[in-house]
């Protein structure tokens, strides 16, 4: 089963997320620290939407901060493309396209560019679900995340 076919299978049982923020060592903004939520996965014609919501705690901060993405997930043959619609369809933003590279890893075919800055990503599937690896690198920013969806 190649991994397009089995990220497809497993998006729509997606139920909840954890992630990690970390600084590489060119960040100039220090952002690091941890977050949690929920999903809600649902299927139309071609695309899986995620609704996400949760919190998230800066790293000597006390409060932690509500947070909430949208992301749309357009399931093609050979790829899976990846979409930010926090804003609102009308208002989506196209990230990139995933591929296979393998039977449990996909990439992001190119970087997204967001004015000097590149976002790029990798996937890789697991039994219980999948973890996404996000490197985002810029002038002021060299920072990882790491969602772990199950």
């Amino acid at each position: 089963m190649t991994a397009i076919i089995r990220l497809t299978e497993i998006l729509t049982s997606i139920e909840r997320f954890e992630f990690s923020a970390t600084p590489g060592e060119h960040s100039k903004t220090g952002w690091i620290g941890d977050g949690y939520g929920t999903v809600t996965a649902s299927r139309r014609g071609d695309a899986i939407h995620f609704i996400e919501s949760g919190s998230f705690l800066l790293r000597g901060q006390s409060c932690p901060v509500t947070m909430g993405n949208v992301y749309r997930w357009r399931i093609g043959e050979r790829r899976i493309s990846l979409s930010h619609e926090r804003r609102g369809v009308e208002a989506a933003v196209a990230l990139f396209d995933l591929v296979a590279v393998g039977d449990t890893r996909l990439v992001s075919e190119t970087a997204h560019q967001c004015g000097a800055d590149a976002y790029s990503a990798e996937v890789l599937l697991d039994n219980a679900g999948f973890d996404l690896h996000w490197h985002i690198a810029g002038p002021r920013k060299d920072e990882r995340l790491h969602y772990r969806y199950r």
